[in-house]
């Protein structure tokens, strides 16, 4: 569904107090009486809190346009504090992925964790692009436990913390038994492993490994044996890191 205004390229300045931007919607709270404040990811502006004036509304001219994870080209009138939607238009919508409740719960998540780690006014290139091609395998029927964990180890590697997974994350040894460390930012070998790291069943940081490395849409084979425990491993890791807990993260998990 688009509005009948054309759509111009994302950063385009239209008029004096208007401009064109894109973004994936990430979430929305209700704001007055009718609005709601609709947060969103920019490539251009990184996160966007911008309100829909009138949506909660039952004739609503936005429609279903702002709902989460719906790809949006967007005409924002900037104001002092919030810019107002004026015009929307959707890009994709994703609606496959709509259709199955473990593909919205991963899809939670990922905008969940993207939402706690995007600042706002700086550009996002690489997390959106990230969110994108996560929520298209949802979309085109890709789920599981080993999707989501690919996705969270991609995004540490995007924010600049991305685990150790294939040496010591203290002395850079390979070929050793490991440990998982979170605060030493990995694995860990037994000669330096401080306190409280998580013992790993044989073959996890190698499955972690190729998660991290391969694309969404093209996962290796799932083990069974595995892939519930990279997830809790990842997620801790992510958890400890962001110094918070994930709530959508924590149904998926559980």
């Amino acid at each position: 569904m688009t509005d009948n205004c054309s759509r111009s390229e994302p950063g385009t300045i239209l008029l004096m107090g208007l401009r064109n931007d894109q973004g994936i919607v990430l979430r929305s709270y209700p704001f007055g009486e009718a609005d709601r404040v609709v947060v969103i990811l920019s490539p251009n502006h990184g996160k966007l809190r911008t309100v829909a004036k009138g949506i909660r509304k039952t004739k609503s001219r936005f429609g279903g346009r702002l709902e989460p994870f719906t790809h949006v080209d967007l005409v924002l009138y900037e104001g002092r504090n919030l810019d107002t939607i004026t015009q929307v238009s959707v890009i994709e919508a994703f609606p496959s992925l709509r259709s199955d409740l473990d593909r919205v719960l991963a899809a939670g998540t990922m905008v969940e964790v993207v939402d706690a780690v995007a600042s706002e006014q700086e550009p996002s290139h690489r997390l959106f692009l990230l969110l994108q091609r996560g929520l298209k395998a949802l979309d085109k029927g890709s789920e599981g436990a080993d999707l989501v964990t690919s996705f969270l180890l991609k995004l540490t590697d995007v924010i600049g913390f991305a685990p150790a997974l294939d040496r010591c994350a203290s002395c850079g040894r390979s070929g050793v038994p490991l440990r998982f460390s979170l605060s030493e930012g990995g694995a860990v070998c037994t000669s330096c492993r401080p306190s409280g790291t998580i013992r790993l069943t044989a073959g996890l940081t190698a499955y972690l490994s190729a998660l991290a490395t391969s694309d969404l849409t093209s996962l290796p084979p799932s083990d069974p044996r595995l892939s519930g425990e990279a997830l809790g491993v990842t997620r801790r890791f992510l958890e400890h890191h962001l110094e918070r807990k994930l709530s959508s993260l924590a149904v998926l998990h559980d």
